[in-house]
């Protein structure tokens, strides 16, 4: 913590050349940013709500039922995958800064996530005006997802540094977790409801520790009501364990990262 403290100037001037990179060669620069995630829903609003709205049982007569379910969790998705994907190759990707400057490398992962954060709020707020504008505002709820994006954080964070230290010295694991986020995204609740499928996969599909978080976000801003804890206790106790086992691995192996660059 006093190491980030102490370079906080270079974690967040990093995010700022990143985001502006992304957008600097661009005509309409950082509107881009904004017109993306705008496009994403309403594609889901105007195609998907109308070809998905009977599966949701209760809302057939609610023409926006299904976006709502649908972007929130999709956005909730994308921000853990963002964050997993990045850290699986962030020590590769930044060799040649981790050889030539002397920083303290835990930095990388903290520049990943405030980078997947800006992103995620971004994408969240233009989610927030579109509810607002259709009269379906989450009211006290919404303050739920402050913990529910924490716990979040610490799952994505713990699982993707593990996977990225461990990809520098099997370069395997980069290809692997690719391939396994696409599986993992369709095993997860979030284009379908689990009443949607049969009784025996559900046991099965509540054993995905994505399901439960999925399912509270859809909570918040579906039915506007107070995420469900309960389910959420065994995400908790992967996610310490992950960041417990990630730090220490990393820790063991930092020294070896430049000479396996």
């Amino acid at each position: 913590m006093r190491s980030l403290w102490a370079y906080r100037g270079f974690v967040w001037s990093s995010v700022m050349r990143e985001f502006h990179g992304k957008y600097r060669e661009s005509l309409f620069g950082a509107f881009w940013a904004v017109a993306n995630p705008l496009a994403m829903i309403l594609i889901y609003t105007l195609v998907m709500g109308q070809l998905m709205r009977p599966t949701l049982p209760g809302y057939e007569k609610t023409p926006f039922a299904f976006p709502i379910y649908l972007c929130a969790g999709v956005i909730s998705w994308n921000f853990f995958s963002e964050v997993v994907s990045r850290l699986n190759g962030v020590f590769i990707d930044n060799g040649n800064l981790i050889k030539k400057s002397n920083f303290p490398r835990v930095c990388l992962p903290i520049i990943v996530v405030v980078s997947a954060f800006l992103n995620f709020a971004i994408v969240m707020a233009i989610y927030l005006v579109f509810l607002a504008l259709i009269g379906h505002w989450p009211g006290l709820p919404l303050l739920a997802m402050l913990p529910l994006l924490l716990l979040q954080t610490c799952f994505a964070v713990g699982l993707g540094v593990l996977l990225g230290t461990l990809n520098v010295f099997f370069r395997d694991v980069g290809q692997l977790t690719g391939v396994v986020l696409q599986f993992w995204f369709w095993l997860t609740p979030i284009v379908y409801t689990l009443g949607a499928l049969p009784e025996k996969a559900r046991p099965i599909m509540q054993m995905n520790p994505m399901t439960p978080l999925v399912q509270n976000y859809q909570q918040i801003f579906l039915t506007q009501n107070w995420p469900t804890w309960a389910p959420l206790l065994n995400l908790l106790l992967i996610s310490l364990g992950l960041l417990a086992l990630a730090a220490w691995f990393f820790s063991a192996r930092v020294g070896e990262l430049v000479d396996e660059l």
